[in-house]
């Protein structure tokens, strides 16, 4: 019997989930912030996916770009997050938590597997800036982990496919490795075949032009003054319907 094969969508908006859904993914990974890779958004957005989406939504814990090794004060920020979502009946958290020596940080990841009760835990590319990732895997899985999203500790799937592949034997039916990362039409069959995983990360991204007819171009809003604030992210629809196309095959 063939086995299901999952494609979950990054989605940086509730109207990109929205549109995500809309293709057929089969669940979603809401965050903020697509420059920084992804970080938590913010309880509105969360609570709005949740009224509008009937598919499953893993929300970020993550309280900054940059590293996973965090100070105390954003380690409880991270708690307080988790327990707002748990209480909003949120399926899922997608975190990850790393040690100065670049460990699994095995303690925090206890205890916020502990605080998630019921929820699904899906340990996040934390796992790509990790020292012994080969080892971690049984290490999460033991801890209780659902899943772990990773390009095989190289820049994208592509050129982490040997190492994907070696991870979802690793893992066996314990754990699931999902591969993401540069993931798109062009290469998913071949990451599929190659790696023998069952569920997929996908971004997919796009840039919508803002409908604002005036602007300053005198004046930025961040710091970075070469992003353009006149665009936001959002997902290719075409994109995703190929991928699902692709997998619903194999």
């Amino acid at each position: 019997m063939k086995t299901q094969k999952i494609l979950e969508v990054c989605s940086y908006s509730v109207e990109s989930a929205m549109l995500a859904e809309a293709c057929g993914a089969h669940r979603i990974e809401l965050c903020d912030n697509y420059s920084e890779g992804g970080t938590t958004p913010s309880i509105g957005a969360v609570a709005y996916a949740l009224k509008n989406l009937s598919i499953p939504i893993n929300v970020m814990l993550r309280p900054r770009g940059g590293d996973f090794l965090y100070s105390e004060a954003e380690f409880e920020i991270i708690k307080e997050d988790l327990k707002a979502l748990r209480s909003m009946g949120v399926n899922g958290v997608v975190t990850g938590f790393l040690t100065a020596n670049g460990e699994i940080d095995l303690n925090r990841t206890e205890e916020i597997i502990s605080l998630a009760g019921q929820m699904e835990v899906t340990f996040h590319r934390a796992i790509d800036m990790c020292a012994n990732p080969m080892q971690a895997i049984r290490k999460l899985a033991d801890l209780g982990i659902k899943r772990i999203l990773s390009s095989g500790s190289m820049a994208n799937v592509a050129e982490g496919k040997e190492k994907l592949a070696k991870m979802v034997e690793i893992a066996r039916d314990d754990i699931i490795i999902m591969p993401g990362c540069g993931l798109k039409p062009s290469n998913i069959k071949e990451i599929l075949l190659h790696t023998g995983a069952t569920e997929f990360h996908t971004a997919s991204k796009c840039f919508l032009r803002s409908k604002m007819k005036y602007f300053n171009p005198n004046v930025s809003m961040g710091a970075k003054a070469d992003i353009d604030e006149y665009q936001s992210v959002s997902v290719d629809t075409e994109k995703i319907r190929d991928m699902l196309s692709i997998l619903e095959m194999h």
